[in-house]
């Protein structure tokens, strides 16, 4: 499934590097959610910042 998103965002020239990239969140109560976007691959390292 996610290669079609990703093959969704691309224009010709640009747009090569797309991430798909999960984070995970702690709520107050310790329970974990996820979070998941799809960022361009030089953000991926920032992202997790």
């Amino acid at each position: 499934m996610a290669k079609k998103v990703v093959a969704t965002l691309k224009k010709e020239g640009e747009g090569k590097d797309f991430v798909k990239v999960f984070k995970a969140i702690k709520s107050k109560n310790g329970a974990y959610s996820f979070k998941e976007e799809i960022i361009s691959g030089d953000q991926a390292k920032t992202y997790f910042k």
